[in-house]
């Protein structure tokens, strides 16, 4: 058994180096001693403790082909801080919690990998906890994400899995039969960096091979969970636009509105600044007055597209002197005493009709072929063609 996992991993890795490190990984695990690839204690107090802000990711970058290494660039490579904060660092401090609620398998996904023939391999990038891993018994499986508390809950289990970065795969160009991408890219704040990860996703698969690529929709089935979200605000371009962030969001992505950071704080006032237009204005009937809000709050919310998701994680899940703490101390977590939870902000991405199709078509070596709405997602499947 040692033998086959090895040899799978041969062919993933990008280099000797890389096969090391996984196959010193896989016998450590063995002897129920885990190491990740990057430091973190799992126990105690994470990251959130000491926020880089260097403009580089705190993953180790992996190796990769000289082509690949030519058409990287540094705003790609680099990890924005808002991703950092609201992404890597929030998954780490909730990753036990977030994993107990994730076992459900999406049953288009499952298809997927059923239908895959006997003895593919395959990589789920972005894998959580691990739940689509070995679904498919009569396939091989690898797993990575960026969460090391989460690849940690992975190995546990059993799987072959390793720290990475969805946009800088570790793995070597053609050997895989088969990918997936489950709910990740909406976590990636950038055109570009949505758009690396596709090719990532379809250069480590062979010629033939299949990606399904799945990404929560702005079109949510129940409208009513957009009012739970928090639209970012102004106040968060600086901070997009920080050290280790790219310089300017792309063309064609929409201007962040102008909201309130949450329903707590600015609401009151936004209410009452409201109030007071409408009183500037006494020519408008009060019929043309609620059009008039109603349009532009219509508006606002079609236009959204940058969200802070909530994930409350219940006071005796978070640890008193470990992640939570650190994260209510830096301002990126807050108490819910009503809930008894602490609060953490996620950030996404929602993906809008078309999307996800426009990000693809511009890889030239994949082609698209199967595209659905499922479960208030976007998804599709792509084949490598070149």
């Amino acid at each position: 058994m040692l033998y086959n996992v090895l040899r799978v991993i041969r062919c993933f890795c990008q280099s000797p180096q890389a096969c090391s490190v996984l196959a010193i990984a896989h016998s450590l695990h063995q002897s129920g001693i885990f190491s990740t690839m990057r430091e973190v204690n799992i126990k105690g107090a994470s990251g959130l403790c000491t926020l880089v802000s260097d403009g580089q990711s705190e993953i180790p970058q992996s190796v990769s082909d000289s082509e690949n290494m030519g058409k990287s660039s540094f705003s790609v490579q680099s990890t924005p801080e808002i991703e950092k904060k609201y992404v890597h660092h929030v998954y780490d401090a909730i990753a036990p919690h977030f994993s107990s609620t994730r076992f459900a398998k999406w049953p288009k996904v499952a298809t997927f990998l059923s239908s895959l023939h006997s003895g593919s391999l395959v990589l789920d990038a972005g894998c959580g906890n691990g739940k689509y891993l070995g679904l498919n018994p009569d396939c091989f499986f690898i797993g990575c994400d960026i969460s090391a508390p989460l690849i940690k809950i992975c190995a546990d289990r059993g799987h072959e899995v390793l720290v990475a970065d969805a946009i800088n795969l570790p793995y070597r160009t053609n050997f895989g039969d088969a990918a997936i991408s489950i709910a990740v890219l909406h976590h990636l704040s950038t055109d570009i960096r949505r758009k690396r990860a596709i090719e990532e996703l379809v250069r480590v698969v062979k010629k033939g091979g299949l990606v399904l690529i799945t990404v929560w929709a702005v079109e949510q089935e129940d409208r009513s969970l957009l009012a739970k979200w928090t639209p970012l605000s102004e106040k968060y371009v600086e901070e997009w636009i920080g050290p280790g962030s790219p310089l300017a969001r792309s063309p064609s992505s929409l201007p962040l509105e102008s909201i309130p950071e949450n329903e707590d704080n600015g609401s009151r006032d936004h209410t009452k600044d409201s109030m007071v237009k409408m009183h500037e204005t006494p020519h408008l009937t009060s019929e043309s007055k609620n059009n008039s809000l109603s349009l532009k709050h219509e508006k606002n919310t079609k236009n959204q597209q940058e969200y802070f998701v909530p994930w409350h994680l219940p006071y005796h899940r978070a640890e008193v002197s470990g992640a939570s703490a650190c994260a209510l101390a830096n301002g990126l977590a807050k108490k819910d005493d009503k809930k008894g939870a602490v609060v953490y902000n996620r950030y996404y991405h929602v993906f809008s009709e078309g999307e996800l199709e426009r990000l693809a078509s511009g890889i030239e070596n994949a082609v698209i072929v199967d595209r659905f709405y499922d479960k208030s997602n976007w998804c599709i499947i792509l084949e490598k063609i070149l």
